[in-house]
């Protein structure tokens, strides 16, 4: 069976990578610092404090492996040299109304909607791909569509 592809930007790889670090670092040395002192502190079997350690560790794990993965199926996505919107965009528009919106085509698993990064497979991104400032786009959404006119495209 061969694994989905992961398309993400040079950022967004460095990002796991520096969460990886952490969990297998940090993150591992405070679970065993926690379970050490479960373990100090006497009857296991009833411990609170040593299932709760136990936990943390298995999520962490988990979450290391997850993190593993995407990074083995990672690609990295260069920045669109046509001047067109593609992942690592940071795309100014204006809606209908005149108000200014902010967004960054980023792959699936470095969106973070409140920072205004959206996945180039959503809507918007979809909508956003190739195009360049000056243009009109209109979206699909599941209330409707909305208009935006592209002000501006840039990398940083």
């Amino acid at each position: 069976m061969t694994k989905e592809r992961i398309t993400m930007t040079q950022r967004g790889y460095e990002k796991l990578l520096e969460t990886l670090h952490f969990l297998k670092t940090t993150k591992r040395e405070e679970i065993s610092e926690n379970m050490g002192r479960a373990i100090a502190d006497g009857d296991l079997r009833e411990s609170a404090a040593y299932d709760e350690a136990r936990m943390q560790q298995s999520e962490n794990e988990a979450r290391i492996s997850e993190l593993e993965s995407q990074l083995e199926r990672s690609v990295i996505i260069e920045e669109d040299s046509s001047g067109g919107a593609g992942l690592g965009a940071k795309i100014t528009v204006k809606d209908a109304k005149g108000k200014e919106h902010k967004f960054e085509l980023v792959g699936t698993y470095e969106v973070d909607v409140l920072k205004g990064k959206i996945s180039d497979a959503s809507p918007i991104g979809k909508a956003l791909a190739g195009r360049k400032a000056g243009e009109k786009v209109t979206v699909q959404l599941p209330k409707g569509t909305a208009d935006f006119e592209i002000l501006a495209v840039d990398y940083m």
